[in-house]
């Protein structure tokens, strides 16, 4: 495990003490604004479609410009939280976590429609946050049997299983809480340069933005809609 993994798995309870709203519910709040729309950022099935107009109909460049997109506006919103010191921990980790969730949300969900999966179907919804998670984190899941299935059969199982909700989201809080926190620390404990953190958080951000992406565009099969 490295230094940020390390250093957030370390603090992440604690800063969960200091921001009791990054719990389960943020996340579904997270999911439910990014399908939504929110602020200057357009609904996820929205925005994908406009991308699809604009490459002519062809789904597989679409969901690529879908990717490109959200990472770029990942990586603006990672240096912008992460410039200051530690002075400004306490406001700028709740604001770049709920940022992140939002931000990959936002992606996958458009992904996800794209490949004509509905994005009002509570299935679709967690297979989403599932994707969150990064590949190796979702097979050890499956592998330890914590999670039931993968994220495409999560889509298209049978029935929706309510009692994976919160399982589902309460991983995925943690998650990204502990990759945020991590990754604050590791870039601020012992620089004098606060600009540093946010070059580091933009590449940090952006770079686990596409990472997920590539996650969602492989796993996603696609669905007639």
């Amino acid at each position: 495990m490295g230094l940020k993994q390390t250093v957030g798995r370390q603090l992440a309870p604690k800063i969960q003490e200091l921001t009791p709203g990054l719990s389960a519910g943020f996340v579904r709040e997270a999911l439910n604004r990014a399908i939504d729309g929110i602020g200057p950022l357009a609904p996820a099935a929205v925005a994908a479609d406009k991308q699809l107009r604009e490459q002519r109909g062809n789904v597989e460049r679409a969901i690529h410009e879908v990717i490109e997109n959200n990472v770029r506006i990942a990586g603006a919103q990672g240096f912008a939280t992460n410039v200051g010191g530690l002075v400004t921990m306490a406001v700028a980790i709740p604001a770049n976590v709920t940022g992140l969730a939002v931000i990959q949300c936002r992606m996958v969900a458009g992904i996800a429609h794209l490949r004509g999966h509905d994005l009002t179907d509570p299935r679709v919804r967690n297979a989403i946050l599932a994707l969150l998670l990064g590949e190796e984190h979702v097979t050890e899941m499956v592998r330890k049997k914590k999670l039931p299935a993968t994220p495409m059969a999560l889509a298209t199982a049978p029935v929706h299983d309510p009692s994976i909700d919160g399982t589902i989201s309460a991983v995925v809080a943690s998650d990204i809480l502990t990759r945020v926190v991590g990754k604050r620390l590791a870039t601020t404990v012992g620089r004098r340069v606060p600009i540093i953190g946010g070059v580091v958080g933009m590449g940090a951000d952006g770079f686990a933005t596409w990472k997920v992406g590539r996650y969602a565009d492989r796993e996603l099969l696609p669905r007639r809609r």
